[in-house]
């Protein structure tokens, strides 16, 4: 599994190699979500999980 670096904490985050775009993977060290992004050259990117907040009609 290569290793990627946590956009937080600077940690070694593991990504499968058979991983899917979209799918979620998770800082062992900081708890931070990050969502992999492949692209078209193969290589895959990852970006930070934002969370929607409710608004409750405000």
């Amino acid at each position: 599994m290569p290793d990627y670096e946590c956009q937080d904490c600077s940690a070694d985050v593991q990504v499968p190699s058979d991983a899917l775009d979209g799918e979620i993977v998770v800082c062992p060290d900081c708890g931070l979500e990050l969502q992999v992004k492949r692209k078209s050259t193969g290589e895959i990117e990852l970006t930070e999980v934002t969370k929607e907040k409710e608004d409750w009609g405000e």
